[in-house]
Protein backbone atom coordinates (compact mmCIF):
# COMPACT_ATOMS: atom_id res chain seq x y z
CA UNK A 1 0.00 0.00 0.00
CA UNK A 2 1.20 3.67 -0.11
CA UNK A 3 1.92 5.53 2.85
CA UNK A 4 2.44 9.72 3.00
CA UNK A 5 5.80 10.75 4.37
CA UNK A 6 6.21 14.42 5.27
CA UNK A 7 10.03 13.86 5.38
CA UNK A 8 10.85 17.54 6.51
CA UNK A 9 9.40 20.18 6.50
CA UNK A 10 7.32 21.36 3.01
CA UNK A 11 8.87 18.15 1.69
CA UNK A 12 5.92 15.31 0.87
CA UNK A 13 6.89 11.87 -0.02
CA UNK A 14 5.43 8.58 -0.17
CA UNK A 15 6.46 5.03 -0.07
CA UNK A 16 5.24 1.73 -0.70
CA UNK A 17 4.69 -0.44 3.01
CA UNK A 18 2.93 -3.44 3.68
CA UNK A 19 -1.09 -3.55 4.97
CA UNK A 20 -0.97 -3.11 8.35
CA UNK A 21 -1.65 -6.97 10.02
CA UNK A 22 -4.58 -6.20 12.68
CA UNK A 23 -3.75 -7.44 15.72
CA UNK A 24 -6.95 -8.54 18.28
CA UNK A 25 -8.82 -5.49 19.47
CA UNK A 26 -7.80 -3.62 16.09
CA UNK A 27 -9.63 -2.63 13.21
CA UNK A 28 -8.34 -2.26 9.48
CA UNK A 29 -9.24 0.62 7.45
CA UNK A 30 -9.18 1.44 3.92
CA UNK A 31 -9.04 5.08 4.29
CA UNK A 32 -11.37 7.29 1.96
CA UNK A 33 -10.51 11.07 3.12
CA UNK A 34 -7.77 13.23 4.84
CA UNK A 35 -8.87 16.67 6.17
CA UNK A 36 -5.55 19.28 6.26
CA UNK A 37 -6.10 21.54 9.24
CA UNK A 38 -4.35 24.62 10.91
CA UNK A 39 -2.09 22.08 12.46
CA UNK A 40 -0.97 19.99 9.97
CA UNK A 41 -0.36 23.16 8.34
CA UNK A 42 1.82 24.14 11.12
CA UNK A 43 3.18 21.14 10.63
CA UNK A 44 4.23 21.59 6.87
CA UNK A 45 6.08 24.56 7.70
CA UNK A 46 8.13 23.22 10.49
CA UNK A 47 6.40 25.53 13.23
CA UNK A 48 4.87 22.62 15.34
CA UNK A 49 6.29 22.50 18.45
CA UNK A 50 5.27 18.92 19.34
CA UNK A 51 6.09 17.16 17.04
CA UNK A 52 9.49 15.49 14.91
CA UNK A 53 10.56 14.53 11.21
CA UNK A 54 9.77 12.05 9.72
CA UNK A 55 5.61 11.90 10.66
CA UNK A 56 2.99 10.09 8.13
CA UNK A 57 -0.22 12.87 8.63
CA UNK A 58 -4.16 12.37 9.17
CA UNK A 59 -5.81 12.70 12.03
CA UNK A 60 -9.39 13.76 10.31
CA UNK A 61 -10.81 10.90 8.64
CA UNK A 62 -12.87 8.93 7.29
CA UNK A 63 -13.29 5.37 5.97
CA UNK A 64 -14.58 1.98 5.60
CA UNK A 65 -14.16 -0.93 8.11
CA UNK A 66 -12.45 -4.07 5.54
CA UNK A 67 -10.96 -6.32 8.86
CA UNK A 68 -11.89 -6.85 12.41
CA UNK A 69 -9.61 -8.54 14.92
CA UNK A 70 -9.97 -11.04 17.45
CA UNK A 71 -12.32 -10.20 19.97
CA UNK A 72 -13.99 -6.83 17.71
CA UNK A 73 -17.25 -6.59 18.61
CA UNK A 74 -19.85 -3.41 17.62
CA UNK A 75 -18.55 -3.02 14.22
CA UNK A 76 -19.00 -4.60 10.80
CA UNK A 77 -17.18 -5.11 8.12
CA UNK A 78 -18.13 -2.75 5.41
CA UNK A 79 -19.36 0.10 7.78
CA UNK A 80 -17.89 3.95 7.29
CA UNK A 81 -16.26 4.96 9.88
CA UNK A 82 -14.18 7.46 11.43
CA UNK A 83 -11.53 8.04 13.79
CA UNK A 84 -10.47 9.55 17.02
CA UNK A 85 -7.14 10.71 17.24
CA UNK A 86 -6.15 10.71 20.53
CA UNK A 87 -3.89 8.31 21.79
CA UNK A 88 -4.00 8.04 25.98
CA UNK A 89 -2.38 6.33 29.16
CA UNK A 90 -5.11 5.51 30.87
CA UNK A 91 -3.37 5.58 34.00
CA UNK A 92 -3.37 9.32 34.81
CA UNK A 93 -5.01 11.38 36.86
CA UNK A 94 -7.54 13.11 34.01
CA UNK A 95 -7.82 9.37 32.16
CA UNK A 96 -8.90 7.65 35.57
CA UNK A 97 -11.57 10.59 35.95
CA UNK A 98 -13.23 10.46 32.53
CA UNK A 99 -11.39 13.31 30.86
CA UNK A 100 -8.57 11.09 28.51
CA UNK A 101 -8.48 14.71 26.32
CA UNK A 102 -6.19 16.25 29.14
CA UNK A 103 -4.11 13.16 29.58
CA UNK A 104 -0.84 13.70 30.68
CA UNK A 105 0.78 11.51 28.58
CA UNK A 106 -1.24 12.76 25.16
CA UNK A 107 -0.31 11.82 21.71
CA UNK A 108 -1.91 12.80 18.78
CA UNK A 109 -2.46 10.31 15.19
CA UNK A 110 -0.48 12.28 12.73
CA UNK A 111 1.59 14.29 15.20
CA UNK A 112 3.21 12.36 17.59
CA UNK A 113 2.30 8.99 16.14
CA UNK A 114 1.72 7.65 12.86
CA UNK A 115 -1.37 9.43 11.28
CA UNK A 116 -3.89 7.41 8.81
CA UNK A 117 -2.63 9.09 5.82
CA UNK A 118 -2.10 5.50 3.93
CA UNK A 119 -3.98 3.48 1.77
CA UNK A 120 -5.12 1.18 4.81
CA UNK A 121 -4.81 1.95 8.53
CA UNK A 122 -4.75 -0.40 11.83
CA UNK A 123 -6.26 1.17 14.66
CA UNK A 124 -7.66 0.31 17.80
CA UNK A 125 -11.18 -0.58 17.44
CA UNK A 126 -11.90 1.68 20.76
CA UNK A 127 -11.01 4.41 18.67
CA UNK A 128 -13.76 3.71 15.71
CA UNK A 129 -16.72 5.62 15.48
CA UNK A 130 -19.29 4.25 13.05
CA UNK A 131 -21.07 6.65 10.67
CA UNK A 132 -24.42 6.50 9.10
CA UNK A 133 -24.27 5.44 5.86
CA UNK A 134 -26.28 8.25 4.57
CA UNK A 135 -23.06 10.38 5.41
CA UNK A 136 -20.65 10.85 2.87
CA UNK A 137 -17.35 10.47 3.24
CA UNK A 138 -16.18 14.23 2.94
CA UNK A 139 -18.68 15.08 6.06
CA UNK A 140 -17.20 11.96 8.20
CA UNK A 141 -14.13 13.26 7.51
CA UNK A 142 -15.04 16.53 9.13
CA UNK A 143 -16.16 14.71 12.65
CA UNK A 144 -13.22 15.60 14.34
CA UNK A 145 -13.31 19.60 14.03
CA UNK A 146 -17.02 19.61 14.75
CA UNK A 147 -16.30 17.81 17.69
CA UNK A 148 -13.99 20.20 18.75
CA UNK A 149 -16.94 22.39 18.53
CA UNK A 150 -18.95 20.49 20.28
CA UNK A 151 -16.90 20.06 23.38
CA UNK A 152 -16.43 23.98 23.27
CA UNK A 153 -20.09 24.43 23.27
CA UNK A 154 -20.66 22.01 26.61
CA UNK A 155 -17.99 24.01 28.71
CA UNK A 156 -20.53 26.61 29.41
CA UNK A 157 -23.55 24.18 30.22
CA UNK A 158 -26.63 24.91 29.52
CA UNK A 159 -26.69 27.80 26.00
CA UNK A 160 -30.57 27.63 25.80
CA UNK A 161 -31.42 31.41 24.77
CA UNK A 162 -28.46 32.79 25.41
CA UNK A 163 -26.65 35.08 23.43
CA UNK A 164 -23.07 34.72 21.82
CA UNK A 165 -19.96 35.69 20.14
CA UNK A 166 -17.76 34.16 17.90
CA UNK A 167 -14.35 35.41 17.81
CA UNK A 168 -12.69 34.01 14.29
CA UNK A 169 -14.32 32.61 11.03
CA UNK A 170 -12.42 29.80 10.20
CA UNK A 171 -13.55 26.90 9.58
CA UNK A 172 -13.88 26.37 13.87
CA UNK A 173 -15.72 29.18 14.31
CA UNK A 174 -17.44 28.63 11.79
CA UNK A 175 -18.90 25.17 12.70
CA UNK A 176 -19.13 26.68 16.67
CA UNK A 177 -21.40 29.30 15.47
CA UNK A 178 -23.67 26.71 14.00
CA UNK A 179 -22.90 24.06 16.99
CA UNK A 180 -23.98 27.04 19.33
CA UNK A 181 -27.36 27.54 17.69
CA UNK A 182 -27.90 23.63 17.22
CA UNK A 183 -27.19 23.59 21.08
CA UNK A 184 -30.28 26.52 21.84
CA UNK A 185 -28.19 29.95 21.23
CA UNK A 186 -30.80 31.95 20.53
CA UNK A 187 -28.47 34.58 18.84
CA UNK A 188 -24.57 34.10 17.87
CA UNK A 189 -22.28 36.52 15.92
CA UNK A 190 -19.23 35.95 14.17
CA UNK A 191 -16.41 38.47 13.77
CA UNK A 192 -13.17 38.21 11.38
CA UNK A 193 -11.35 41.06 9.19
CA UNK A 194 -11.90 38.47 5.89
CA UNK A 195 -14.96 39.16 3.86
CA UNK A 196 -14.61 36.15 2.04
CA UNK A 197 -14.72 34.22 5.35
CA UNK A 198 -17.53 36.08 6.87
CA UNK A 199 -19.64 35.70 3.20
CA UNK A 200 -18.94 31.45 4.04
CA UNK A 201 -20.68 32.35 7.69
CA UNK A 202 -23.43 34.02 6.42
CA UNK A 203 -24.01 30.96 3.74
CA UNK A 204 -23.90 28.77 7.03
CA UNK A 205 -26.82 30.44 8.87
CA UNK A 206 -24.63 32.37 11.38
CA UNK A 207 -27.32 35.54 13.02
CA UNK A 208 -24.76 38.52 12.56
CA UNK A 209 -21.21 38.81 10.80
CA UNK A 210 -19.16 41.56 11.26
CA UNK A 211 -15.64 42.67 9.73
CA UNK A 212 -13.99 44.24 12.78
CA UNK A 213 -11.73 46.21 10.11
CA UNK A 214 -14.75 47.89 9.43
CA UNK A 215 -16.21 48.32 12.56
CA UNK A 216 -15.30 48.41 16.47
CA UNK A 217 -16.13 45.10 18.25
CA UNK A 218 -17.52 46.47 21.16
CA UNK A 219 -20.28 48.78 19.43
CA UNK A 220 -20.78 45.30 17.21
CA UNK A 221 -21.77 43.59 20.49
CA UNK A 222 -24.01 46.24 21.91
CA UNK A 223 -25.42 46.62 18.43
CA UNK A 224 -25.88 43.00 17.72
CA UNK A 225 -27.18 41.95 21.64
CA UNK A 226 -28.42 45.09 23.58
CA UNK A 227 -26.85 46.83 26.40
CA UNK A 228 -26.33 43.80 28.52
CA UNK A 229 -24.30 42.58 25.62
CA UNK A 230 -23.03 38.49 25.30
CA UNK A 231 -23.26 36.10 27.77
CA UNK A 232 -20.86 33.90 26.32
CA UNK A 233 -17.95 35.38 24.13
CA UNK A 234 -15.78 32.57 22.34
CA UNK A 235 -12.04 33.13 20.88
CA UNK A 236 -11.16 30.75 18.16
CA UNK A 237 -8.78 33.15 16.61
CA UNK A 238 -6.71 33.21 19.38
CA UNK A 239 -4.31 36.36 19.71
CA UNK A 240 -3.80 39.03 21.75
CA UNK A 241 -5.84 41.16 20.05
CA UNK A 242 -9.15 38.88 20.07
CA UNK A 243 -8.45 38.09 23.51
CA UNK A 244 -8.36 41.72 24.33
CA UNK A 245 -11.65 42.32 22.89
CA UNK A 246 -12.87 39.79 24.61
CA UNK A 247 -11.63 40.95 27.79
CA UNK A 248 -12.80 44.65 27.57
CA UNK A 249 -15.97 44.38 26.12
CA UNK A 250 -16.96 41.46 27.74
CA UNK A 251 -20.16 42.03 30.30
CA UNK A 252 -19.01 41.92 33.57
CA UNK A 253 -19.27 38.32 35.38
CA UNK A 254 -19.49 37.23 32.14
CA UNK A 255 -17.98 34.03 30.67
CA UNK A 256 -14.93 33.71 27.52
CA UNK A 257 -13.68 30.83 26.28
CA UNK A 258 -10.67 29.77 24.80
CA UNK A 259 -10.92 27.64 22.21
CA UNK A 260 -7.91 28.31 19.43
CA UNK A 261 -4.57 27.55 20.28
CA UNK A 262 -1.94 30.44 21.45
CA UNK A 263 0.96 30.71 18.93
CA UNK A 264 3.03 32.08 21.85
CA UNK A 265 2.65 33.52 25.15
CA UNK A 266 -0.28 35.99 25.24
CA UNK A 267 0.19 39.47 26.69
CA UNK A 268 -3.52 40.67 27.59
CA UNK A 269 -5.11 42.74 30.26
CA UNK A 270 -5.66 40.53 33.25
CA UNK A 271 -6.32 43.57 35.33
CA UNK A 272 -9.35 44.23 33.59
CA UNK A 273 -10.45 40.48 33.85
CA UNK A 274 -10.23 40.51 37.59
CA UNK A 275 -11.54 43.64 37.93
CA UNK A 276 -15.06 42.48 36.17
CA UNK A 277 -15.09 39.15 37.32
CA UNK A 278 -14.74 37.06 34.00
CA UNK A 279 -14.66 33.59 34.03
CA UNK A 280 -11.63 32.56 31.46
CA UNK A 281 -12.30 28.76 30.20
CA UNK A 282 -10.61 26.78 28.24
CA UNK A 283 -11.31 24.01 26.01
CA UNK A 284 -9.18 20.94 24.88
CA UNK A 285 -10.01 18.78 22.11
CA UNK A 286 -13.28 16.26 22.62
CA UNK A 287 -14.04 13.26 24.03
CA UNK A 288 -15.98 10.02 22.33
CA UNK A 289 -19.80 11.66 23.74
CA UNK A 290 -18.76 14.92 21.37
CA UNK A 291 -18.10 12.56 18.21
CA UNK A 292 -21.32 11.10 18.82
CA UNK A 293 -23.19 14.56 19.22
CA UNK A 294 -21.37 15.65 16.49
CA UNK A 295 -22.36 12.96 14.04
CA UNK A 296 -25.88 13.60 15.48
CA UNK A 297 -26.14 17.16 14.58
CA UNK A 298 -24.85 16.67 11.02
CA UNK A 299 -26.79 14.09 10.10
CA UNK A 300 -29.78 16.18 11.77
CA UNK A 301 -28.34 19.01 9.29
CA UNK A 302 -28.34 21.65 12.18
CA UNK A 303 -24.37 21.68 11.40
CA UNK A 304 -24.00 22.40 7.63
CA UNK A 305 -20.11 21.28 6.46
CA UNK A 306 -20.84 22.01 2.88
CA UNK A 307 -19.99 25.59 2.62
CA UNK A 308 -16.78 25.05 4.68
CA UNK A 309 -15.31 22.31 1.83
CA UNK A 310 -13.21 24.14 -0.58
CA UNK A 311 -11.50 21.85 -2.54
CA UNK A 312 -10.27 17.86 -2.76
CA UNK A 313 -6.76 16.81 -3.75
CA UNK A 314 -5.50 13.31 -5.10
CA UNK A 315 -3.90 11.41 -2.46
CA UNK A 316 -0.65 11.84 -4.23
CA UNK A 317 -1.15 15.56 -4.76
CA UNK A 318 -0.68 15.88 -1.29
CA UNK A 319 1.86 18.35 -1.20
CA UNK A 320 -0.08 20.70 -4.49
CA UNK A 321 -3.04 20.59 -1.45
CA UNK A 322 -0.34 22.87 1.00
CA UNK A 323 0.52 25.19 -1.73
CA UNK A 324 -3.32 25.44 -2.87
CA UNK A 325 -3.58 26.57 0.86
CA UNK A 326 -0.34 28.93 1.17
CA UNK A 327 -1.87 30.89 -1.63
CA UNK A 328 -5.83 31.26 -0.81
CA UNK A 329 -5.15 30.77 2.49
CA UNK A 330 -8.00 33.51 3.07
CA UNK A 331 -10.49 31.92 0.81
CA UNK A 332 -9.69 28.54 1.86
CA UNK A 333 -11.51 26.44 4.49
CA UNK A 334 -11.51 22.64 4.47
CA UNK A 335 -9.58 20.93 1.70
CA UNK A 336 -9.99 17.17 1.82
CA UNK A 337 -7.28 14.55 0.38
CA UNK A 338 -9.21 11.76 -1.66
CA UNK A 339 -6.93 8.91 -0.61
CA UNK A 340 -9.72 6.55 -2.37
CA UNK A 341 -10.71 9.02 -5.36
CA UNK A 342 -13.72 7.29 -6.82
CA UNK A 343 -15.17 7.08 -2.80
Amino acid sequence: MIQQIMVAPAKIDFKEVPVPKVEAGQVLMEMKRVGVCGSDIHVYHGKHPYVSYPLTQGHEVSGKVVALGEGVTGLEVGQKATIEPQVVCNECYPCAHGKYNLCENLKVMGFQTVGSASEYYAVDAAKVTPLPESMSYDEGAMIEPVAVTVHACKRVGDLTGKKVAVLGAGPIGILLAQALKAFGAAEVMITDISTPRLEIAKACGVDHVVNTREKDFGTAVVECFGKDKADFIYDCAGNDITMGQAIQNARKGSVIVLVAVFAGMANVDLAKLNDSELDLYTSMMYRHEDYVDAIRLVEEGKILLKPLMSKHFPFKDYQAAYKYIDDNYETTMKVLIDVDSEA
